[in-house]
């Protein structure tokens, strides 16, 4: 019987994956995270438009430390999907393919979606 040299167990936290690995999973995380977010998302909306009462429980609602962190990470998720999207289109149509601009653009994804959601946080906060 032939031994293969495949992995046995897979390890997602012990694989060194590349920048451009990273980002492209994130996208896919993010993408999952804001679906996700959406029925959350309008149910707040319903409660702040339902009555002054629902508009003050929504208003304190958002005061919450926690929720305050969870908004953040909904920021963030929104604004690496967007970035990473828009540089995987433009890998679609082969603007920024090479492998040193691809790495690049990768690393400009992962640091813009943070600079974005820390911006739009502390226009919020």
């Amino acid at each position: 019987m032939k031994h293969s040299s495949r992995p046995v167990f897979l390890n997602l936290l012990q694989i060194k994956m590349p920048v451009g690995a990273l980002t492209s999973f994130t996208h896919r995380v993010t993408g999952v995270l804001l679906a996700a977010s959406v029925p959350v998302a309008l149910y707040l909306l319903e409660l702040s438009l339902r009555n002054e009462q629902g508009f003050d429980d929504a208003s304190r609602l958002f005061g919450h430390p926690v929720v305050k962190v969870v908004v953040f990470v909904a920021l963030w998720t929104l604004a690496h999907h967007l970035l990473a999207g828009i540089r995987h289109l433009l890998s679609d149509m082969s603007v920024g393919s090479t492998f040193v601009t691809a790495r690049r653009s990768a690393w400009w994804v992962n640091v813009g979606g943070l600079a974005l959601a820390l911006v739009a946080a502390g226009v919020w906060l």
